[in-house]
């Protein structure tokens, strides 16, 4: 692949802990994701791939080494700065969907979008019924968060990650908290995003069958990458 290909670059990545003493959990990480791909991290507990993760999505910033991101390097760019880029550039996917239960699912796929202000209200519902469309949710739009299934609010939890479209989904064990049936759900939708619309996925999970049918699989363990 062409390096214009690359979507993200980390180069020599060192992180610490340092409470209750100084542990290093991120030994030189150098990787690649390419436009496009859909990419998971797996390692057992411990083995840094969360901790890469959260510094792959700009949400911690205190390592050594670089981080480049559509071709703009982010280290050393200040908390607000990095807040509006993430805002606009990266959605994300958690374990729990963390939807409001009193909104409609409608709603909370609209926060992220009226929070970075781009669209006026009526366009960012237009885009919100959208996402709920290709997701294969748009019956349930009017539906308080808390009366969906565990499948459903999951995928409000990704139209909602869609919703700024981004350049990368980040998803910590998207998964986790779903049966076998659901977890095939979502990996669907997140296999049609990566074909249909060319979006890259980075994906930490502790679901072998997951990873297994995912692009490509980083494997880390003790703070490295092994394979």
């Amino acid at each position: 692949m062409s390096t214009s290909n690359i979507l993200l670059k980390t180069q020599g990545i060192i992180k610490y802990f340092h409470d209750p003493e100084t542990f290093q959990v991120l030994k030189g990480i150098d990787i690649e994701v390419h436009k496009g791909e859909f990419l998971s991290l797996i390692g057992k507990s411990g083995s840094g791939k969360s901790t890469l993760l959260y510094l792959l999505s700009t949400m911690d910033m205190d390592f050594e080494g670089k981080l480049v991101i559509n071709g703009e390097e982010l280290t050393g760019k200040s908390p607000d700065y990095l807040a509006r880029f993430r805002s606009e550039h990266i959605g994300f996917v958690f374990q729990f969907h963390f939807l409001l239960p009193e909104f409609t699912a409608l709603e909370n796929v609209m926060i992220p979008a009226l929070k970075l202000g781009k669209y006026s209200e009526e366009v960012i519902r237009q885009k919100a019924m959208e996402k709920l469309d290709l997701l294969g949710i748009a019956d349930q739009a009017k539906k308080a968060s808390s009366r969906l299934s565990g499948g459903q609010q999951q995928r409000v939890a990704i139209a909602r990650a869609l919703i700024n479209d981004p350049l990368l989904i980040m998803g910590d064990e998207p998964t986790g908290n779903l049966d076998s049936v659901n977890s095939k759900i979502v990996f669907d939708t997140f296999r049609k995003l990566t074909r249909d619309l060319g979006q890259t996925i980075i994906t930490v999970t502790h679901d072998d069958d997951f990873a297994a049918k995912t692009d490509r699989i980083i494997e880390m363990k003790d703070g490295k990458i092994i394979s």
